[in-house]
């Protein structure tokens, strides 16, 4: 199980990320039009700048569903691996058998 801070952080970023997405996207927008000023580009991309950092969608990290693991997540599913063993093992996953021998 992860420390509860760091899933608690995570879900922090998904916030600020949706919440700060069209801003984001509109003044991505301005900065990368050539047909725009220089002057203008260059105060979109500093507007840009001042924006929270964990608003950026390239921090968000992936965590599993259930115990917040950072690695070995399959993204179908939506846990890791660990979790995806134990579900498997359980049952509580359709098509999924573990295999033994």
């Amino acid at each position: 199980m992860a420390k509860k801070s760091m899933i608690e952080r995570e879900k922090k970023r998904e916030r600020l990320v949706a919440k700060y997405a069209a801003k984001r996207a509109e003044l991505k927008e301005i900065a990368n039009d050539e047909s725009r000023p220089m002057e203008e580009r260059f105060k979109a991309r500093l507007k840009l700048a001042k924006l929270p950092r964990n608003s950026a969608p390239s921090r968000l990290h992936n965590r599993c569903q259930l115990t917040g693991r950072p690695h070995a997540y399959y993204r179908k599913l939506k846990v890791s691996r660990i979790a995806l063993r134990e579900l498997g093992s359980a049952g509580q996953i359709p098509g999924l058998v573990k295999s033994s021998w």
